[in-house]
């Protein structure tokens, strides 16, 4: 990186108080993350009323960026308040907001919380698993609004930390982590997508009944969805932009870039292009994190029945 381009990263970072909002269910690891926002030299605050943060912003200038743990604790918690809140912040041209989503599976949440003995805030007074369902139907219009999710049914402590700083680590070279996703058109576009793509032109492995089975991850997918005569000049025209343009996000100041690739059901052309880009983005020298949201869906549903027979 040119030394224009770190100057133009730390100007934009100086134009605005750094804050994460970190919310999501009770039990996702909110803790975990705020830890490790602290060691990457945030300010940790945790359950600060919602009312209490627009003053805490109208102080001296802070120094340092901050992290504001929230969830359904909070004193005057409402999803309305919480969405309300974000919108006004986003407004202030004084502040630069996002706003982190930690996710779970319900039945991860219900075993974390056996472990621990601990009543859900919901319902102190019946079974965990009453009081996860509620939450995670409450913060749906949340997770909705999620600058950057992060699933952590799956990941220990450590991966969660690791999975933190790939997002926020601060350093004056401007590093950026790209996120590349694959999606299905019929669930609907995820969002805090910065650049999108539309696979579904390419050949369809679904009507061949030996692939329908398998994934873009499978390398006869792959021959399949790329032996298209129209995929090469795509998928070079589509690289080519990606690399010309994540440059351009290092200098705006940007410390994250999600790219979207859907396809109709999200399992085959899609996971095959994304994989095949990300690789070469990795190639190019760029801190890269994968993530193929219909497969993730697969195997919580799978896992949740694996339970529920269990």
């Amino acid at each position: 990186m040119n030394d224009s381009m770190a100057t133009n990263s730390q100007d934009k970072i100086a134009q605005g108080q750094q804050l994460v909002l970190v919310t999501g269910p009770s039990g996702a690891g909110r803790a975990t993350a705020l830890r490790a926002l602290e060691d990457l030299g945030y300010e940790p605050i945790d359950n600060l009323p919602l009312s209490l943060i627009p003053r805490l912003l109208e102080g001296p200038p802070i120094q340092r960026p901050l992290a504001l743990g929230i969830d359904v604790r909070n004193r005057d918690f409402s999803v309305a308040g919480l969405i309300e809140l974000i919108d006004r912040l986003t407004a202030r041209p004084d502040v630069a907001p996002e706003v982190l989503f930690l996710d779970c599976r319900a039945d991860e949440l219900v075993r974390r919380f056996g472990e621990t003995r601990r009543r859900h805030p919901l319902s102190p007074a019946e079974a965990p698993a009453s009081g996860v369902t509620s939450e995670i139907d409450l913060l749906v219009p949340i997770r909705a609004r999620a600058d950057v999710l992060i699933d952590t049914s799956d990941l220990s402590p450590h991966d969660l930390k690791a999975e933190i700083a790939r997002w926020f680590e601060r350093t004056t070279g401007g590093r950026l982590a790209v996120s590349v996703q694959s999606f299905s058109y019929k669930r609907g576009v995820p969002r805090g997508l910065d650049m999108m793509f539309d696979c579904r032109f390419l050949r369809n492995p679904h009507w061949d009944d030996a692939l329908r089975p398998l994934d873009g991850r499978d390398q006869t997918v792959s021959d399949y969805v790329t032996s298209d005569p129209r995929f090469p000049e795509f998928f070079e025209r589509a690289r080519d932009l990606i690399l010309f343009l994540l440059p351009a996000q290092v200098a705006e100041g940007k410390s994250h870039v999600t790219i979207g690739f859907g396809c109709t059901g999200g399992q085959h052309r899609s996971i095959a292009v994304a994989e095949k880009v990300a690789k070469e983005l990795a190639e190019a020298g760029w801190q890269v994190s994968i993530r193929h949201r219909e497969m993730e869906r697969r195997t919580a549903t799978a896992a949740a029945l694996q339970g529920d027979r269990a």
